[in-house]
Parts: structure tokens; C-alpha cells; sequence
């Protein structure tokens, strides 16, 4: 058995505490179940999933309109069937909430100082854009689509809209108008809401020209709300059926009204990335989400009311979604809109101090930021508040895991999570009854029942597999919008192994039943018969401080061979020499083994990413395998499309040696 290096065990009095030890309490008196442990809890949770999501429901006093007739239809995935005949409204569930004790929502940005708003605040003014949603002719069912920063403007047109039975889908400004239309233009719209502009690292972005594009292409729309963000009185005339925002909510009042719909009914639409074509338009339901961001912010975040809740996201990325759930169990939620960066990278910690945030949330490629560029935010900051650090949107390295407690702080909770815009929440994450190990998230979450598969669907243990979901959840995606055959659904999930659910990732349930995630398992790479995962060589280029980051992809050659080369993109100032090579090459060797070192190594003036900041190797590996580019990456899901023309180049003349 491995000498598992532990970070950090909560303390008797972390654990009872805890949400979870409440919950486990409360199990005990109303059902007499007991668990030793987190795991048997789990074990519980996935054995009885219709005993489990209905236990969430009623601990949680979910309010049901009309009752449900059965928790949990018995059809296979994708078509299990929740809380029949239920009605509900998410929003209600944020509002039963509402206390003069404390802020819904604080706020800060790179051109403001910090600010706040009341929760009466929050609802006087939902309820103002609630009206003007009325009489502008929004029904149940209808969409609503934001082009919107991280800011309370777009908190209050979410509630508004899902009080309403309407439909929310969002895209940050920092997009393209091709990459906005491919999205919104799948679902047609009937309100369109707009900033005139944003600012990003210190600069000024006007949209006007690209909202005009937007709107022009949009037939569906109509109404465009426009909020005052770049300048304070915009000229919005060449919009059609066009208000500011300030006038839509200025004098409407009235009582903030929650509309009852289905469990089933759609309460937003995230997207997938698009880095192949059309983005999927993965629809997701009132009760399903609200079940699951009860269990997930009250349990494996352990959120309790008055804590400063944070997380650095934008509205086009699925954690956005996530944050406003903490206002479900009682958080104040803190908003960023700007650079994580900005003015430099020790902003966010300093926000931390200022607004004594009890959970901080980020990116791993963040964690790793700071950690390269040598700060050591516990010795400049007071971050006593800190309760817990989030980290997601890619695998922590182990040096990660290390960096946060001994630099940031050595008590603190580092809950590492997992899951994506399919679930709007993480399938694996943070227990408070468990140890923290390096390099391992700590469970896997509750009512998801998670294994790692081999090709022949056998589940595996300590080993590396495929990582498959078994049986249905709650947040599971209703459907793809204009999917009517599920087709699109099918082919996303289900192709692999027949009502599995196959998630992408290609993962360890180590026997601590922890969870160490390797990467992509569509670009896990294969040698000498081997499957790897590239996050297992991005561990280890990441410890040499002169590489910002890299991209590493197997080719398989007509000769049945393959060649690996790995793609470097150096920190300024720094060039990648021989003595290099050799030191990367070293480093992947004594790390991982030598079947990790790559062929080849070679320095890129840039590398891909989406819009939301994924590295993008399946589109690189296309690439060199000689696909146009045009079929191999949507430039519109890009954040640096030009980031191509290297590769593009390479497949032309470096590839051909190999074949």
C-alpha cells in the first residue's frame, strides 16, 4: 500500500460541527440508520439512491406545491423520471432565506470599490424586473439569455427569470458574437440582456457593435435590456425593441411571485464547449438542481449561513450557476467581474482579507499561477476567516495540494472537486469526516455512484479506468435542446457502455476511496500498450519554474508506432535550450516513468485554450493527424484561435518525418 502523504484531518469539533454530521444525526433519529464513516454513508447513498434523494427533500423542507406521486421511475438512463408529478420553484428556495442580518450579495471589480446589496434589496429589484418581464409578455417556458459580467445585475435577471418559470442561459462578454449565436441562436430567445461593455486587466472593452450583431441575428427577440456598465448613458439607439436596464426597473414594484412548475421543468441551459462544432445546449431541471446544489453546498462544501461564499467564475462557465446556489443554504455570495490577475496576482487573497471570505473558490491553473510565481499569501495576508479553499476546473497537482498548506494556510479544508457542465455540479469533492491526502480528491459525492471501469465494463479499484456514472442522479441534464430523440444525449453518455453513464475522465478510486482524476480519456494517451493520463506529465512540467505550461498528445502512425511530442510554452523571459530539454525529460522520467517522456520537445509562442481557459489537446491531436483545421477546433469556443497556425505548420512539416 502507498505511503499516502495526509495534509489535513478535521478536528473532532471540524466534524461535528458539519453539516453532514447533522444530516447523519438526523438520519439516525427519523430512520435509525448509523454509519461509521463517510464511505458507508456514501455506500447507503448509491444503494438506495429513491431512500437517499428523498431523505435530501425532506431534510431540506423542500416546498412541494403539489406532492410527488414516486421519488425515482424505474426507466434506465438517460429516461428515469423524478419527483412524478411534483411542482416546485428553485427560486422560492433562494428568498426563504432573505434576512436583514446580512448582505445577498457583495461585490467587487477592477474599477469599484467593494459594495453590497441587501436582500431586500435583491428582491425589491427581481421583483421590479419580474413585472417588466410580465408585461413584455414572458411565459413559463420562454428563454431569457444574458451577455453579461460576473455581476449583481446578472444575479437579479437569473431570479427573475427561473421565478418565473422562464428559461436562463448566460455567456460572459468576453465571447464572440459567433460563439454567443451559436449557443442562443439554438434556442430562440425572447429577451436579450446586454452590457454596453466590460473592462478585463486594466482595459475597456466597448460590445455595443458586437451586441448589434447579436441582437440582429437573434429574429426570436424581443426585448433587449441594456445595462449601463462601460459608460453611464449609452446610446442604444441603433438597437431595435432596445431599454436600459435602469428604466426597466426603475419604477416597478410589486410582490416578488414564484410560479410553480414541474421537477422536470428546464431552469437553465449551459453549454458544452464547442470545440468541434455546435455547442450541446444541455438543459437542466428546477428539481433536480435544487436538490443537488442543497446536498453538494450543504455537504461537501459544508456551507453554513452568514459565510462569505467565493468562487472566481464568469456567466459562461457552470460555476457561476454553482455560486448563486449558495444562497440556498444562507451564504452571502461574493461576486468578482475582472482579472483573477489584475492588478497583480495577489488580488483575490486580498479580497479574501477584506471581505473575510469563509470559502474560497478557484482553478487549479490559478493555485498553480501562484505557486509559480512564488507568493506566499499566509505570510502577506490575514486570512483567518478561511475555512476552505475550492479548487476545480482542472486536476490539482500533488505540488498543488502542497502549495495551499504551506503557503496559504496549514488548517485550512482544501476541498479539490470534479464534476461539469453536463451535472452543474461536482461528482467528486470535499468531505468534512475525511482526511485530506496529496494529490487525491477526497470522495466521491453522495447519491453518485461513481466507479472506474476497464474496456470491458468491469469495475476497477486502485487502478486507472474510465470513469463511469451507474445509476441515475437528480442533475443529470433533462435533455439537449432540439434533441427530441435524445440522439445527441445518447451519443454523449451512453455509447460506450449501455445505461452507463461515461463522463470523459479517465480516473483512480484509490483505497483510501478517494479519487485521483488523470485527464481526458479521449486524450489519454497510449504507450506501449499503456493507457496515461496527460495530467500525470502535466504534474510534472509544471514543477520546472522557467514553463508557464504545455500541451502533450500521442499520434498514432500508420505503421501501428506512435509519436508523442510534448508543446511548451515558456515564461517570459525564459527560452527553451537543450539543457532544458534534458531537465524536462528528467523531471517526467523520475516522476511518472519512462514510458512518460515524450519524443519530442518543442517550444510554442502560444497554446490553446477555450473561452473558458481548457486546454485544448483533442484539437491539437486532430490536427497533427492531418484534419483540417476548420474540422478539427470550432475557432468560435477559442479564446486564442491564432494559437493554431503553429500546429497547423507543424503537421506540414514536422509530421511527415514521422510517418
Amino acid at each position: 500500500m502507498p505511503d499516502d502523504k495526509k495534509l489535513w484531518t478535521p478536528s473532532e469539533a471540524f466534524k461535528t460541527h458539519s453539516n453532514l454530521s447533522k444530516y447523519a444525526d438526523w438520519l439516525k433519529a427519523k430512520y435509525q440508520l448509523s454509519f461509521s464513516d463517510y464511505h458507508s454513508l456514501w455506500k447507503w447513498s448509491v444503494d438506495r439512491p429513491a431512500d437517499f434523494w428523498e431523505s435530501i427533500a425532506v431534510y431540506f423542507d423542500v416546498r412541494f406545491h403539489t406532492p410527488y406521486e414516486e421519488v425515482m421511475s424505474p426507466q434506465p438512463m438517460p429516461h428515469t423520471q423524478w419527483f412524478k408529478g411534483a411542482t416546485l420553484n428553485y427560486a422560492a428556495h433562494v428568498f426563504r432565506n432573505s434576512t436583514p442580518e446580512r448582505p445577498a450579495i457583495r461585490y467587487a471589480s477592477e474599477t469599484g470599490g467593494l459594495k453590497s446589496l441587501s436582500w431586500a434589496a435583491l428582491e425589491q429589484q427581481t421583483a421590479a424586473l419580474q413585472t417588466y418581464f410580465r408585461e413584455s409578455g414572458v411565459q413559463q417556458g420562454d428563454r431569457v439569455v444574458a451577455y453579461i459580467p460576473n455581476i449583481p445585475e446578472a444575479s437579479v435577471a437569473l431570479f427573475a427569470t427561473i421565478s418565473l418559470g422562464a428559461v436562463w442561459s448566460s455567456c460572459s462578454p468576453d465571447f464572440g458574437s459567433g460563439s454567443v449565436l451559436d449557443r442562443f441562436r439554438q434556442i430562440a430567445p425572447k429577451v436579450f440582456i446586454t452590457v454596453d461593455g466590460y473592462h478585463y486587466n486594466g482595459k475597456p472593452f466597448d460590445r455595443m457593435s458586437v451586441v448589434k450583431e447579436i441582437s440582429d441575428q437573434l429574429p426570436s427577440v424581443e426585448k433587449v435590456i441594456i445595462i449601463p456598465y462601460l459608460h453611464s448613458n449609452p446610446d442604444i439607439s441603433a438597437i431595435p425593441h432596445s431599454v436600459l436596464w435602469t428604466k426597466a426597473i426603475a419604477t416597478r414594484g410589486g410582490t416578488l411571485t414564484f410560479t410553480p412548475v414541474d421537477f422536470s421543468h428546464p431552469i437553465w441551459i449551459l453549454y458544452s464547449s464547442g470545440t468541434t462544432g455546435i455547442p450541446k445546449a444541455i438543459t437542466h431541471s428546477h428539481g433536480g438542481m435544487l436538490l443537488e446544489h442543497l446536498k453538494y453546498l450543504a455537504f461537501h462544501n459544508d456551507v453554513h449561513p452568514g459565510e462569505n461564499f467565493f468562487w472566481f467564475s464568469t456567466t459562461g462557465w457552470m460555476m457561476w450557476n454553482f455560486v448563486q446556489a449558495s444562497l440556498l443554504v444562507g451564504a452571502t455570495i461574493v461576486l468578482y467581474d475582472g482579472s483573477p490577475a489584475y492588478p497583480d496576482i495577489s488580488f483575490l487573497w486580498r479580497l479574501t482579507e477584506k471581505l473575510s471570505i469563509h470559502h474560497f473558490g478557484t482553478s487549479a491553473p490559478f493555485l498553480i499561477a501562484c505557486m509559480k510565481e512564488g507568493i506566499a499569501p499566509g505570510s502577506r495576508f490575514n486570512l483567518s476567516t478561511l475555512r476552505s479553499i475550492g479548487s476545480t476546473g482542472a486536476p490539482l497537482p500533488p505540488e498543488g495540494f502542497d502549495y495551499v498548506y504551506e503557503k496559504i494556510q496549514p488548517d485550512v479544508w482544501l476541498c479539490s472537486m470534479s464534476g461539469g457542465t453536463d451535472v452543474c455540479t461536482a461528482m467528486v469533492g470535499g468531505t468534512p469526516w475525511a482526511p485530506v491526502y496529496e494529490g487525491e480528491i477526497q470522495c466521491r459525492a453522495l447519491g453518485c455512484a461513481m466507479e472506474a471501469y476497464d474496456e470491458d465494463g468491469n469495475p476497477l479499484h486502485d487502478e486507472v479506468g474510465e470513469m463511469v456514472i451507474t445509476k441515475p442522479m437528480p442533475c443529470m441534464p433533462v435533455y439537449f435542446w432540439n434533441d427530441p430523440d435524445f440522439r445527441r444525449y445518447h451519443e454523449s453518455y451512453f455509447e460506450v457502455y449501455p445505461h452507463v453513464w461515461r463522463h470523459g475522465d479517465w480516473i483512480k478510486i484509490t483505497h483510501n476511496e478517494g479519487v485521483i482524476i488523470y485527464g481526458r480519456s479521449d486524450t489519454t494517451l497510449k504507450r506501449q500498450g499503456v493507457r496515461i493520463g496527460t495530467a500525470e506529465i502535466y504534474r510534472a512540467v509544471d514543477r520546472i519554474p522557467e514553463v508557464k505550461d504545455s500541451i502533450v498528445v500521442d499520434t498514432e502512425l500508420p505503421h501501428g508506432g506512435d509519436y508523442m511530442p510534448l508543446f511548451i510554452l515558456m515564461q517570459p523571459g525564459h527560452e527553451l535550450t537543450e539543457a532544458l530539454k534534458a531537465t524536462i525529460k528528467k523531471q517526467i522520467r523520475t516522476a511518472c516513468s519512462p514510458r512518460h517522456v515524450p519524443d519530442e520537445i518543442f517550444e510554442v509562442p502560444d497554446l490553446p485554450y477555450t473561452i473558458s481557459g481548457k486546454k485544448m489537446e483533442a484539437p491539437v491531436k486532430r490536427i497533427l493527424m492531418g484534419k483540417p483545421v476548420e474540422k478539427a477546433a470550432n475557432k468560435g469556443a477559442m479564446r486564442n484561435p491564432e494559437s493554431l497556425n503553429y500546429f497547423v505548420e507543424f503537421a506540414k512539416t514536422e509530421m511527415p518525418k514521422h510517418l
